[in-house]
């Protein structure tokens, strides 16, 4: 089909949302997703009881799309499978301008009824070039206007992330896991089954908008793999693509094809494919969001030698093995660096080798060492460790001095710097969220653990290594 990315964007920012079929026993769980919806907003149901329900949430409610008194631009469906053709029809002569069908029960199923209601489906929306997301999916999140895929999904704060995802359930993961490490959403969609737009329809979408400034991808397989490349070798070359794709073993593509009919592509092809269009893959979500994120506040990464400043002598040891093993480098400073860092460091309790550790009475000079190593011409990135001893509790003047530093030394160079936080409290996993989001409030990148920072930042590497 000819993707119209002016409808599409009618769809991602609707003024008007229709909700086809929502009921009792979902709880009418699209409708409350969608009351916080900063448009005009409607359903569509025809059981009189259901109806009452309806207008009791305070959503005016009509007995057919075609009565709602304006122009759609968004039609959300939830109706059974065998409804779906006719509430197509009526979509296509309202002129909705795209419906997310969450509707299921077609190809996936693996069935003959299944794949012929699909068919038919998919048939009908050719023909009229209609925008039909899914079926099989959760459809658009815009957190700036409150159109969310579920109840549980915030809205009111856009961020910089585009998002594309062929399952529903990890894109709404992925909005919420996301959230919580402070790395918001500007769209996302769940494709589904993808039977008239499918994943590079919206990959080519949101390369052209100045909102998305990053995008990841959960993909289980793609249709017409020439096209997806074409289109991935052009975004990527305007902004960061992450990908994340599911079935790369036997056992994983077998599942894929029970879970969106997608075809699982052989996966040295697909790498060796990915790679050449300078996208970066992930395998994990935790790696997906890092990595995301990474490139968000990360000023372009240029080289792998990296700095470590403010751990002991076992996290610097831990820290660099980390770094190294995902293929970065620690070395040595200059001489002219050391020469400087002699006249007043003491190294009894520390080492300023690299890593420096600090742990000993130079802590009162840090903004001294950190001057040093941050125009070091051997260091590319610097990383900073924050946090305390097993035991001991965080003290909030000890947070506020780590985040002052930290501003300092991101104003003074044009390297780019991230923190590791570290705690051994009985509350570490909310405290240390809490001061990861401390920091990237003032812009720097904030990691839980070693490997997790190491990773996004060898991930943001070879971003950079194929756009310099």
């Amino acid at each position: 089909m000819k993707v119209d990315f002016n409808r599409l964007d009618r769809a991602f920012n609707p003024r008007c949302v229709a909700v086809i079929g929502d009921s009792r026993k979902t709880n009418f769980e699209w409708l409350r997703s969608e009351l916080d919806f900063k448009g005009k907003l409607y359903s569509v149901q025809v059981n009189p009881e259901t109806i009452e329900d309806i207008k009791a949430l305070g959503v005016e409610n009509h007995t057919s799309l075609l009565d709602i008194p304006e122009p759609v631009d968004l039609a959300i469906v939830a109706v059974s499978r065998n409804a779906a053709l006719k509430v197509l029809e009526d979509c296509i002569r309202k002129d909705v301008a795209a419906a997310h069908f969450f509707t299921a029960g077609f190809s996936e199923t693996h069935t003959e009824e299944g794949r012929r209601l699909e068919q038919v489906l998919a048939a009908r929306a050719e023909e009229a070039n209609f925008h039909l997301i899914g079926p099989n999916c959760m459809g658009i999140f815009n957190p700036r206007l409150g159109i969310k895929q579920s109840p549980d999904q915030y809205c009111g704060t856009p961020g910089p992330v585009g998002f594309i995802s062929q399952s529903g359930s990890i894109a709404l993961t992925f909005s919420l896991d996301a959230h919580l490490l402070g790395l918001d959403i500007s769209k996302s969609v769940s494709s589904g089954n993808g039977i008239a737009l499918e994943a590079t329809d919206f990959l080519e979408y949101f390369s052209q908008g100045p909102e998305v400034k990053v995008i990841g991808m959960y993909l289980e397989g793609v249709k017409d793999g020439r096209r997806f490349f074409s289109v991935l070798r052009r975004t990527a070359a305007r902004k960061p693509v992450v990908i994340w794709k599911g079935g790369r073993t036997e056992d994983g593509g077998r599942a894929i094809a029970s879970h969106t009919g997608a075809l699982a592509v052989t996966g040295m092809v697909w790498d060796a494919a990915v790679n050449q269009c300078g996208a970066v893959q992930v395998t994990t979500m935790e790696e997906l969001i890092d990595t995301l994120k990474a490139l968000v506040y990360f000023p372009p990464v240029r080289g792998g030698r990296t700095a470590v400043i403010g751990g002991s002598g076992g996290q610097s040891v831990a820290i660099t093995d980390a770094l190294v093993d995902v293929g970065l480098r620690v070395p040595r400073l200059t001489q002219e660096s050391y020469s400087e860092l002699e006249t007043f460091f003491n190294v009894v309790g520390g080492s300023y080798r690299n890593p420096i550790d600090t742990a000993g009475p130079v802590r009162r000079d840090m903004r001294r060492v950190w001057g040093i190593v941050a125009q070091d011409p051997n260091i590319d990135n610097l990383i900073g460790i924050t946090g305390t001893k097993p035991g001991r509790q965080i003290i909030p003047q000890q947070v506020q001095g780590s985040l002052d530093l930290m501003r300092q030394v991101k104003e003074s160079t044009s390297k780019p710097l991230m923190v590791f936080v570290f705690l051994y409290t009985a509350d570490a996993a909310r405290e240390v969220r809490d001061i990861i989001l401390k920091f990237q409030e003032i812009g720097i990148p904030a990691f839980p653990t070693i490997e997790r920072g190491a990773r996004a930042l060898k991930n943001t590497l070879e971003y950079y290594r194929h756009h310099p």
